[in-house]
């Protein structure tokens, strides 16, 4: 798989990718999170393609604080592979770069095989309570 930016013109087969996976819903807009995430130097989206065809995604974010991690998705025909695991790894090689000190990430509390996948990773739970308005 080689993975590199997303492109405008891939943003459609990223949210095909991320509906397949169940990562989208209808209060967010995937296309905005899209265009948002390439317009800046703080953020992007990762694209691990294989022949070309988009197969992952990993969107990536640096606050100046901590780096996130968002929209990790691998196309059901591809998993079991390793791919999701390469691309936590080029998301932690990004902030890396940007001298990030740490990554977090969400995931929603009824997805126990999500959190089993980034346990095995070396990844923890962290004692916080997430709180959140919405501004829009």
């Amino acid at each position: 798989m080689d993975i590199g930016q997303l492109g405008p013109e891939d943003c459609e087969a990223a949210v095909a990718l991320w509906e397949e996976a169940g990562l989208t819903r209808p209060w967010n807009d995937p296309r905005a999170d899209i265009r948002l995430a390439l317009a800046g130097p703080a953020s992007t989206v990762l694209a691990g393609r294989i022949d070309g065809r988009l197969v992952a995604t990993a969107m990536v974010g640096w606050d100046g604080h901590r780096g996130w991690l968002y929209y990790l998705a691998v196309a059901k025909t591809a998993r079991r592979r390793g791919l999701g695991a390469r691309m936590v790894r080029a998301a932690e090689d990004w902030l890396a770069a940007r001298q990030a000190p740490k990554l977090q990430l969400l995931v929603r509390a009824e997805n126990q095989a999500v959190v089993a996948f980034y346990e095995s990773l070396g990844y923890r739970r962290g004692d916080v309570v997430m709180l959140q308005r919405v501004l829009g």
